[in-house]
């Protein structure tokens, strides 16, 4: 048998991975020194390497985060921006997903919420989680939308199965009508099931008299707070910061 034909037989099968492995090893003589166990183990870990990064690559488009390149290591821990760098490291292990748990990241307008929840999310869906990023207003928009139109069981499914799921901007529009039951239902739907990450320019003390519904405030607060690491951001905008540095650059 060819070489040509054995690659013909492994494109037929799909295995792109595994593909690109036997072309370079056909092509490098450090290949032939190696046991036919070790060579094939090289093939099947190439495979293995190819569908991971195709899966990261979809679950990267499937999560609609806006800014995919947010990145853990480019965290700024000024001191001023309170961030504790032994409490993100210890969230970089990503073991509050695995024990069902939530983050709160609560801070200013422009000090870096979303950015963090956005590399935290990035990182996640690197370890191959199912993540999901959208604003509470716009989630909140969705559902009464879907209640209209008959798709709520089918949304509330679509947020169910995320591993976890960022809604970032809670508290930045006033809650009308059943959004605060809405939100319940999204919530209650993930507790003990999947992770939430927060963001919000409302410390969590406000969070009760901001969703104007006490037996639903009660019972959010409930199953998110009390499960939940809490990170706060100080300082300034880094928006600002940033702004100013680039003037002092000209």
């Amino acid at each position: 048998m060819t070489h040509s034909q054995l690659e013909e037989k492994i494109a037929t099968l799909g295995y792109k991975g595994l593909l690109e492995s036997y072309k370079m090893q056909s092509e490098d003589i450090a290949y032939s020194k190696m046991s036919f166990e070790e060579r094939l183990y090289s093939l099947l870990d190439a495979q293995e390497i190819f569908l991971k990064n195709k899966r990261i690559i979809m679950n990267h488009r499937l999560s609609k985060i806006k800014d995919k390149q947010a990145a853990l290591d480019a965290l700024d821990y000024k001191t001023d921006r309170n961030l504790d760098r032994a409490q993100i490291q210890s969230l970089t292990q990503l073991n509050f997903i695995n024990a069902k748990q939530n983050i709160i990241i609560t801070g200013k307008t422009g000090t870096g919420k979303s950015y963090l929840a956005q590399a935290l999310a990035n990182h996640a869906i690197h370890n191959s989680y199912r993540v999901y990023y959208t604003r509470t207003p716009s989630l909140l928009e969705e559902i009464r939308l879907s209640r209209i139109d008959g798709t709520y069981v089918n949304l509330l499914k679509k947020y169910s199965r995320f591993q976890l799921l960022i809604l970032d901007d809670f508290g930045v529009s006033p809650m009308v009508d059943d959004d605060a039951t809405n939100l319940f239902e999204i919530i209650e739907d993930r507790t003990n099931i999947n992770s939430t990450i927060i963001t919000s320019q409302l410390p969590v003390s406000q969070w009760y008299n901001y969703l104007n519904n006490n037996t639903v405030a009660d019972a959010i607060l409930d199953r998110i707070v009390h499960s939940s690491h809490r990170v706060t951001i100080e300082g300034e905008s880094m928006r600002k910061v940033n702004a100013l540095s680039k003037n002092l650059e000209y």
